[in-house]
């Protein structure tokens, strides 16, 4: 018998002798409600942020096409060429 077989009887032993483990009671519906709770939270956040992705998406459209969009000034680094 080698060390991996050994150590798997070994664990197979100790969980054998264990028995089941006790649960206090209530501790599954605790936790579905726990966690039903968390998912709606996660939702509501997830909900929330795209909600203000998309309005600042809208504004910015908007703006854009109220404004005409970003225009680039005339360049003023280089004198304009003359006599050549």
């Amino acid at each position: 018998m080698n060390l991996p077989e050994r150590r798997d009887a070994a664990l197979r032993r100790l969980l054998e002798e264990a028995g089941a483990p006790s649960v206090p009671p209530g501790l599954t519906e605790a936790a579905v409600r726990r966690g039903a709770r968390l998912e709606r939270r996660r939702r509501a956040v997830r909900v929330t942020l795209w909600t203000l992705f998309c309005a600042a998406f809208v504004a910015s459209v908007v703006l854009l096409l109220v404004t005409g969009g970003p225009t680039v000034p005339p360049s003023k680094t280089t004198p304009p060429l003359q006599h050549w």
